[in-house]
């Protein structure tokens, strides 16, 4: 006795009569749809062409366009509207120049400052070796004489262990 998947499998495998006539037929060159090609599709008359159609208009518009550019183009000696409106509201080269060497010195003064907190580091930690020690006696009602003078102890820093 065979599976179900098997069968299953055995079916999908075999063409059916409908696929297999639909792959042998060609639909490329039949003389099937030869009907549809007659001439009672085109019943609209062809409208007249004539000087009226939105073409000749584009022309003529075109045409005035080139006709006022021609005459009121600069000649060939003389600076042109952009140039002179461009030439009018930018910049001539001290004025740049002065723009950009006080750009820089605010650059660099803004790269010294941003170098200074990069570089920056916390201050020096002096560590005493028993801290309390230095809080144990009370400053309140000290005898004369029993305090030593600490005017001449220097701190060791990190280097000197």
């Amino acid at each position: 006795m065979q599976s179900l998947a098997r069968t299953r499998v055995a079916t999908l495998a075999r063409p059916s009569s409908r696929s297999a006539i639909l792959a042998g037929r060609r639909f490329l060159a039949s003389d099937a749809h030869d009907e549809h090609h007659d001439e009672h599709h085109d019943i609209a008359p062809a409208r007249p062409e004539g000087f009226t159609s939105p073409g000749w208009g584009y022309l003529i518009a075109l045409s005035a366009a080139v006709v006022a550019f021609y005459k009121y183009a600069p000649a060939p000696g003389d600076e042109a509207y952009i140039t002179r409106y461009i030439k009018h509201y930018t910049h001539n080269a001290e004025e740049w120049e002065r723009i950009n060497i006080k750009h820089l010195f605010l650059s660099k003064e803004s790269q010294e400052s941003a170098l200074l907190v990069a570089d920056a580091r916390p201050p020096v930690v002096h560590r005493y070796r028993y801290p309390q020690m230095l809080e144990r006696a009370s400053p309140h009602l000290q005898r004369v004489g029993p305090q030593v003078d600490l005017s001449g102890v220097v701190a060791k820093t990190d280097k000197d262990y």
